[in-house]
């Protein structure tokens, strides 16, 4: 399963009429951010600046983080095999079912994965069991919260406990945050107010699905072990992010109201698309952010594409089987058109 190199939004390859396998903000790329990447490209004649001088000091004063504690990457995925290749684990600790890349990134450096394994019965939420996997013989742990692609928060006594004990076991934990903003409960759950008190923590983030700009590739970290940061620098190419993904970073900071407006529109959106998919009978397990996890019969995915919808098979990530998919909220025209037809095929 896990050699396995398969996301959403493969529209190169799957015709449809819309996309709701991809979970970026249905409001869409911000003008703002589409105009600074176009200056940006009319700058590419420079190199980039290695260092994201400017867009670090933006992220600095937008997330009150010390711009010398954040690194820069070509999307979240960029920093994840980074944050590997410097960290160097011989072992590795993962829950399942989660964002594919973080078994991807560690297998290719040789690292290995074990995995523990989220049940269905508790709706695939991460449990107290998972602190008696963090051993002293675990190099990293990997997070996903909200977790991809099930959509379920980690408990934040559950993630003070698990912070703690990697701080015990000298174990670097690695936080993926990247559909956090999207959560109506995000500062509750954020390991934000946690972060000034460890150095074996990592937190990622990306500008890739708050502001729909996943062609542009950005993505961001922030760790106060400042070795660890210089560690991936170092593995990580000189040029990663590109001029018109730094100029379209600053702009998207800016865009505050787009953000808020987003937000309450998701919250009306998702709140349609769950009546609708409870309406069909259809089990939803997460949606704390701003896509929905649920189960339905085998062959979903190739029926609803033959009705002009791409959605994400989740057959294919580890701890899954046939049958479980992944559904983005987007706009009420396309979900009323999707739930239309998800009904005649369910």
């Amino acid at each position: 399963m896990w050699n396995m190199h398969q996301h959403g939004g493969d529209i190169y390859r799957n015709k449809a009429i819309s996309d709701f396998s991809v979970n970026i903000n249905l409001s869409g790329t911000p003008e703002s951010v589409m105009e600074a990447a176009c200056r940006g490209v009319r700058s590419s004649f420079r190199y980039p600046d290695t260092r994201c001088q400017d867009l670090r000091k933006a992220i600095s004063e937008s997330a009150g983080i010390p711009a010398e504690e954040i690194i820069c990457g070509n999307g979240a995925a960029d920093l994840i095999y980074s944050l590997v290749l410097a960290a160097r684990p011989e072992k590795a600790l993962v829950p399942a079912p989660s964002f594919f890349e973080y078994g991807q990134a560690l297998r290719a450096m040789g690292c290995t994965v074990v995995c523990h394994y989220m049940k269905e019965e508790n709706g695939f939420a991460l449990g107290e069991d998972f602190l008696q996997a963090i051993t002293p013989d675990i190099g990293i742990v990997f997070l996903c919260n909200p977790n991809n692609p099930t959509g379920t928060l980690i408990d934040k006594g559950l993630m003070e406990r698990i912070i703690k004990r990697c701080e015990e076991h000298h174990v670097l934990l690695a936080v993926d945050e990247c559909f956090m903003d999207f959560a109506e409960d995000a500062v509750e759950y954020s390991v934000m107010d946690i972060y000034g008190r460890t150095e074996t923590l990592f937190v990622l983030k990306a500008f890739t699905k708050l502001y729909a700009m996943p062609g542009l590739r950005l993505g961001y970290g922030f760790c106060r072990d400042m070795q660890l940061l210089e560690k991936m620098k170092e593995v990580s190419q000189p040029w990663s992010v590109s001029i018109p993904a730094q100029e379209a970073g600053i702009a998207a900071l800016k865009e505050t109201e787009y953000v808020k407006r987003s937000l309450e529109i998701l919250k009306k959106e998702k709140a349609f698309l769950l009546e609708g998919l409870d309406r069909l009978g259809l089990k939803v397990y997460g949606s704390a952010a701003n896509y929905l996890f649920f189960r339905a019969g085998e062959g979903l995915f190739e029926k609803c594409l033959e009705k002009g919808f791409l959605i994400r098979d989740c057959g294919n990530y580890e701890g899954l089987s046939e049958g479980y998919y992944r559904i983005a909220v987007k706009t009420h025209e396309e979900n009323e058109l999707f739930l239309k037809a998800l009904g005649e095929v369910v």
